[in-house]
């Protein structure tokens, strides 16, 4: 089931993708394309940089806090190749595990170095939720009933206690779970959590602009109080592992909740296409990135030499 899970993933994305298109017509995609001009593009680097500024700068608490090292300039630029994987490939988290497990290796400790980018994102979709929860709760998204009861809460919390119990008894799961705890503790420090939670709320409204950005270039004129339930909702819904490079269920909901709004099925399935289109353009800095590190790794003067002994061994291999 492992192996077929990617692929499963991979098709459910293409799915909604169509089904939402023939429902729509194609000239959605075509509109989303033709909204984009120079000021969006401009608009989506702009806030795509402060965004990945203020990320990386969490991921460096976190990381420090657990007792890794990690400079300001390493963490932007692993930060931006990591979205720029997660824009391309199916899932949009394969950049995540990347830099989580390439830092662990130059630390010296895999384990801490992906409990570091696990926390820095756990703590950045707690305060989303956070945040989502209190605007749904001022602003209800039209035909969405978001609020909480008793019994969902309920079986979430009995889902999760159970799956620790489970866990617990499996002795490399209880040894993750243990470490995990600790870390976990050591963040909920007055030097760290309160610096964390302004950076990721920062980067929520980073987000937002960017879906107004969006939103607008696709030709809506709904409002920030209109646009603001729709969008961290969307936020939430593309969270799901189940699109390709991010493009999947954010335009199947936004279609239907612009619709339930009132503002218009297509605008939304228009302003989804725009976003996903203008967040890669944001995370184009991420191949300049990916560029430099690969030329540096081959200039690297360990590899030079390396290849030269290579060389030399072939050459006296043929001269024999």
């Amino acid at each position: 089931m492992k192996r077929f899970w990617p692929w499963l993933r991979l098709l459910l994305a293409v799915a909604i993708l169509v089904a939402v298109g023939l429902r729509l017509g194609t000239g959605a995609f075509v509109d989303g394309l033709r909204a984009i001009d120079a000021f969006s593009v401009a608009a989506a680097l702009a806030i795509g940089f402060a965004t990945t500024l203020l990320s990386a700068g969490r991921w460096v608490i976190v990381a420090r806090r657990l007792g890794l090292s990690l400079t300001m300039r390493t963490a932007v630029s692993d930060y931006y190749r990591a979205l720029l994987v997660n824009a391309v490939l199916p899932a949009g988290v394969l950049g995540d595990v990347h830099r989580a497990v390439n830092h662990g290796r130059e630390s010296g400790d895999v384990g801490r170095g992906v409990r570091a980018v696990f926390f820095e994102r756990f703590a950045g979709q707690l305060v989303l939720i956070g945040i989502g929860l209190a605007v749904l709760l001022l602003h209800p998204a039209p035909g969405f009933d978001v609020a909480p009861n008793g019994t969902t809460i309920g079986l979430v919390l009995a889902g999760l206690v159970a799956a620790a119990v489970t866990g617990w008894h499996v002795k490399p799961v209880r040894k993750v779970l243990v470490n995990t705890l600790a870390d976990g503790i050591r963040l909920l420090s007055f030097k760290t959590w309160p610096a964390v939670v302004g950076l990721s709320a920062a980067t929520v409204a980073g987000y937002v602009a960017m879906f107004v950005v969006a939103a607008r270039a696709a030709g809506s004129d709904a409002t920030i109080t209109q646009l603001a339930p729709v969008v961290v909702l969307a936020l939430l819904i593309m969270a799901i592992p189940v699109n390709i490079g991010g493009f999947g269920p954010r335009e199947a909901f936004l279609a239907v909740a612009f619709g339930a709004a009132g503002l218009g099925a297509q605008h939304g399935f228009t302003t989804g296409i725009v976003y996903g289109v203008l967040a890669l353009i944001a995370a184009l800095p991420g191949a300049v990135v990916l560029f430099l590190s690969r030329r540096t790794e081959v200039e690297k003067p360990e590899v030079v030499v390396e290849r030269l002994g290579e060389s030399r061994e072939q050459e006296l291999a043929l001269a024999r």
